[in-house]
């Protein structure tokens, strides 16, 4: 090869090496701007896309976990007026997504309807007993009579029904209902829920902003709710939580709706973690989202009873009375978050971060929850009352716990197989193709003019030389 050859060959290469350099800086936006097109498609709610075969499939399993709380000394309680002593015990695990949404209809306006049919079905082999295990605890219509009629009324019912404060039942009957002797009706914490619906819903299919994808417009053909009469906590704000709008942002505040405590409610990003080797945020319910109205004035419309909650002034217990008809009282476990007067009637209890805290793990490119834990205690009230006979030695109002619920779901080994395939491993092969362009081409840049320099230098010396 003569010495023409030899530099032009490297300046061939010098040349090629910046080019492919370039190809791969150019491939970065090219590459980003395909991903998050295909994204954009591929997370609208419509026939064919991922989100919608994910929105309406059944293959991810959800549960509920219950756990409930035993009064070891109702005797105590009624005779002396002593602070119940509470064990816990569980979980009852149940099935409770298995059931396809029905009458999905796309609407004109990019949105669309569906029902979501309710249902329970109990799994023996991750509970930790049967559902015919017994569990003495408040008694539902006594507590209900007292909180709903005229206590001289309910003291009647109460005695001729030979009713009490306390009562023996089976989970299943706690949980799912009863006939009750004083009332006549079926009673249960969750009665009715197997073959009813929530909804209908209407969300919007994120086909002309995908920042609205998955949004809810309606709730129960309405557009916010009636049970607080403020505009602000009425709002229905956000998703149902399965769900958000793709290329999440740490600093942003994420806001659903759940029908369960009716009312929509924020999260907050915490930090990122493995799930099954994909990167999830995970966003946290903050304490100021149970805090009273005088740590945070947005709650004030919750405050429905200034009794209850010392003048507005208890965090950790949202009253959803006007929303159940019944008198519930919603808090976190073991009123994780709350004042410290709900912990001090009764004895049991051990509020605890990691176990009693909400949690949502949301893959941030394609905003789809992958595992979520809804952490909740559901509470009814007794005491005092001078005509009740059986609450007349109780001189404050007290919360009695009936039952603690974890709705959660887990993605599963195959699911999580999918998702890296059809995702992180395509975006890591654009990656891995972007970084070997890069530094392809600029090793072969820097090779080549290396070579070009030393050839150069090296006919400059020999020119000098023959010269000389």
């Amino acid at each position: 090869m003569t010495c023409c050859d030899l530099k032009c060959g490297l300046i061939t290469g010098t040349v090629l090496g910046a080019l492919i350099a370039l190809l791969g800086v150019i491939l970065i936006p090219v590459g980003n701007m395909f991903i998050e097109n295909t994204v954009h498609t591929e997370t609208v709610l419509e026939n064919g896309t991922l989100a919608f075969d994910t929105w309406t499939s059944v293959d991810t399993p959800m549960y509920r976990q219950f756990w409930l709380f035993d009064v070891q000394n109702p005797d105590e309680v009624l005779s002396q007026g002593a602070k119940p002593v509470l064990v816990q015990k569980g979980p009852y695990t149940y099935r409770t997504r298995f059931i396809p949404k029905t009458n999905i209809t796309f609407n004109d306006n990019f949105t669309l309807s569906f029902v979501l049919p309710v249902g329970a079905i109990f799994e023996p082999s991750m509970s930790v007993g049967t559902e015919e295990d017994i569990f003495t605890s408040l008694n539902l219509a006594v507590a209900g009579v007292y909180s709903l009629l005229d206590h001289r009324l309910a003291n009647l019912l109460i005695q001729r029904s030979n009713s009490t404060l306390f009562q023996s039942r089976t989970v299943k009957e706690l949980l799912w209902g009863y006939k009750d002797p004083m009332l006549g009706s079926t009673l249960g914490v969750f009665y009715p829920y197997n073959d009813t619906i929530d909804g209908p819903y209407t969300v919007f299919t994120g086909k002309d902003d995908i920042n609205k994808v998955a949004t809810i417009e309606r709730w129960a053909g309405e557009p916010s709710l009636s049970y607080w009469n403020d505009p602000y906590c009425n709002k229905i704000n956000g998703t149902d939580g399965s769900s958000f709008h793709p290329f999440l942002n740490k600093k942003e505040t994420l806001f659903f709706f759940s029908s369960d405590i009716c009312r929509s409610i924020s999260a907050e990003y915490e930090g990122t973690v493995d799930l099954k080797g994909i990167d999830v945020y995970r966003y946290m319910l903050p304490p100021e989202a149970l805090a009273s109205p005088v740590e945070n004035p947005d709650n004030q419309c919750y405050c429905t009873d200034p009794v209850i909650t010392r003048n507005c002034t208890t965090a950790g217990l949202l009253d959803l009375t006007a929303c159940r008809g019944t008198p519930v009282f919603l808090s976190l476990p073991h009123f994780l978050y709350g004042s410290n007067d709900l912990h001090q009637g009764v004895i049991g209890l051990n509020p605890n971060f990691d176990e009693h805290s909400i949690f949502l793990d949301v893959e941030p490119i394609t905003g789809f929850t992958l595992r979520f834990a809804k952490r909740l205690q559901v509470n009814m009230l007794y005491g005092p009352s001078d005509s009740i006979v059986y609450v007349n030695r109780h001189h404050t109002s007290s919360l009695m716990h009936c039952t603690l619920l974890n709705s959660y779901m887990l993605l599963d080994d195959e699911t999580a197989d999918m998702f890296k395939k059809e995702l992180i491993a395509r975006m890591d092969l654009l990656e891995g193709i972007q970084i070997g362009l890069i530094v392809g081409g600029l090793v072969l840049f820097a090779s080549c003019l290396i070579g070009l320099i030393v050839v150069c230098t090296k006919r400059s010396n020999n020119k000098k030389n023959l010269h000389c």
